[in-house]
């Protein structure tokens, strides 16, 4: 017996230390408009885009602020059991895990809200097609976010340690789509990076 399963899903993964931005503030809740202009925050505006085109499980670390305000926005927000490590593998894990229905997983991360939607649809049209990994490429340089297919399930709900699903990419074939899109690589590490950032989402938007 076969058991059916829903479209590809967006896990958007927003529990991570953050530990390179100020220790006095929270990364993901530095305001930042979305793709339309409107007024938000990081972690918002990366879920914004991909809620254009797909629906969207947002991984935090807990309850608060940022739980509700990706909730508000409509995405489906789970949280890792509360010993669990913060490390990107356990974010990973704790999605696939709620969302095992899934054909596909685009694994999208919360502090990179300048993708733009053609990637994602671009990203979203390979996994829906049955590729089994495939990831962007500009000029020869991967970014994010990644998508996996359902066979690579239970290798992702084995995943240990803090990079993620990289040993995946480096012991599978990847189909490589090739985007002219400088989001891919833009995330916000540091006080500059988002700096940085917010000047490529106002160039993008003109």
């Amino acid at each position: 017996m076969t058991i059916p399963s829903s479209p590809p899903i967006a896990l958007l993964l927003a529990a991570g230390r953050g530990s390179r931005f100020d220790a006095r503030e929270e990364k993901l809740l530095q305001a930042f408009p979305h793709h339309d202009g409107r007024p938000g925050m990081v972690a918002t505006a990366a879920a914004a885009a991909l809620l254009e085109v797909m629906p969207v499980l947002a991984v935090v670390p807990g309850p608060g602020t940022l739980a509700e305000a990706l909730r508000a926005q409509g995405c489906a927000v789970c949280m890792p059991a509360p010993a669990s490590s913060r490390e990107m593998s356990a974010s990973l894990r704790c999605g696939v895990q709620h969302s095992a229905q899934a054909s596909g997983w685009l694994v999208a991360l919360a502090d990179m809200p300048c993708v733009d939607l053609s990637t994602l649809c671009l990203l979203r049209d390979a996994l829906a097609a049955g590729a089994p990994i495939v990831a962007p490429v500009m000029q020869g340089r991967r970014g994010h976010p990644v998508g996996f297919g359902r066979a690579h399930l239970d290798a992702l709900l084995v995943l240990q340690g803090d990079q993620g699903a990289r040993a995946l990419l480096k012991t599978h074939p990847v189909t490589e789509l090739e985007v002219m899109d400088e989001g891919i690589f833009a995330d916000v590490d540091t006080a500059e990076d988002l700096r940085r950032v917010r000047v490529l989402a106002q160039c993008q938007r003109r």
